[in-house]
């Protein structure tokens, strides 16, 4: 175990490298400058040249990538150009937000998926199968912003149920006494139910709407995985041994049928993240997200790199305690 830790970690360092060569050369490759963003199209060539000067975006490419790299490795994740903070504040201030989105949003994903993926792997070829894939199938294809809008209009406009923006209430924002950042947690500490209320309200449509769209992926894993533990040896044993059919499928298939989702559950991080990205733009949460569009539309070479590389690193993390855990269970994949 302890040699396979080592080669995974080892592996982190050319991964990471290539993800640190990728996003540097595409933010380049984008139109735009952080020059021309700053000083508008009016700008004399003389003032560009002085911003450029001034960041250092007139280096030649591999210099300047050599000087990202060894901010990285301090730990320093760039400054922004537009509004000069740091990107370590940025992810701090933001990530919470992010945080918070994406782990109810897993709760949604887990619930819906494994009920769907369990139903129509146990009533194979039946209605309930018919109807869990046709969902399946939509709610992945379904674009997650206009899932969101959908929600938005309906819930929101028309029906009045919940808030269509923002983390809470502005009063909750302003008087709210914060530990974790996380709003519902945060509530839960200060025993102030009414913001934790209004918490969960202004939670519950962005999380619902980016979670049902990855619960598609757990819906046609789980089923496939149950349809073929149900064709097992042990399970025919178990059914010649006279065990009900509800403890077959619930205890015996259903437990062996979770195994792979553990590995889907660390992919699914990434699909996560790139959703929350549209899902905090649609819904305006405060969060890591909607903060990426807002530099990228002002060509922040800075921000963005330095918010993609988180991403990135939360994503190869994940799959790597997800390799981890694999591994514990399964002794197989360390040889």
């Amino acid at each position: 175990m302890l040699r396979f830790v080592v080669r995974r970690l080892i592996l982190l360092v050319p991964i990471l490298l290539g993800l640190s060569i990728l996003v540097f050369l595409w933010i380049r490759a984008l139109p735009g400058s952080p020059a021309t963003t700053l000083l508008g199209e009016r700008a004399t060539a003389e003032q560009i040249a002085a911003i450029n000067e001034q960041y250092g975006l007139n280096e030649p490419i591999w210099k300047q990538y050599v000087q990202y790299l060894g901010q990285i490795a301090r730990g320093n994740l760039g400054t922004t150009v537009t509004d000069r903070r740091p990107v370590t504040d940025i992810v701090r201030d933001n990530g919470a937000a992010t945080l918070e989105l994406t782990f109810y949003a897993m709760i949604v994903a887990l619930i819906v998926g494994v009920t769907f993926g369990l139903l129509a792997g146990r009533y194979r070829d039946t209605w309930i199968d018919g109807t869990g894939r046709l969902f399946g199938i939509v709610i992945y294809a379904m674009p997650v912003f206009f899932l969101g809008l959908m929600a938005q209009l309906f819930f929101g406009s028309y029906l009045g149920w919940l808030p269509t923006s923002d983390r809470a209430s502005p009063i909750v924002q302003a008087t709210m006494e914060t530990h974790t950042g996380l709003y519902t947690v945060d509530s839960i500490i200060n025993r102030d139910w009414p913001a934790f209320t209004d918490s969960v309200k202004h939670l519950v449509l962005p999380a619902v709407t980016l979670g049902l769209v990855t619960a598609g992926v757990f819906i046609r894993l789980i089923r496939v995985n149950v349809i073929r533990t149900m064709k097992d040896d042990y399970i025919e044993a178990a059914r010649a041994r006279g065990i009900d059919e509800r403890s077959v499928v619930y205890q015996h298939a259903f437990r062996n049928a979770l195994v792979p989702v553990i590995t889907v559950v660390g992919l699914t991080v990434a699909l996560l993240l790139s959703g929350a990205v549209l899902t905090e733009t649609t819904f305006n949460w405060p969060g890591l997200g909607h903060t990426l569009v807002m530099y990228l539309q002002n060509r922040d070479y800075a921000a963005v790199q330095g918010l993609i590389v988180v991403f990135a690193l939360i994503v190869v993390v994940a799959s790597l305690v997800i390799d981890f855990v694999n591994a514990y269970i399964d002794p197989r994949i360390r040889y």
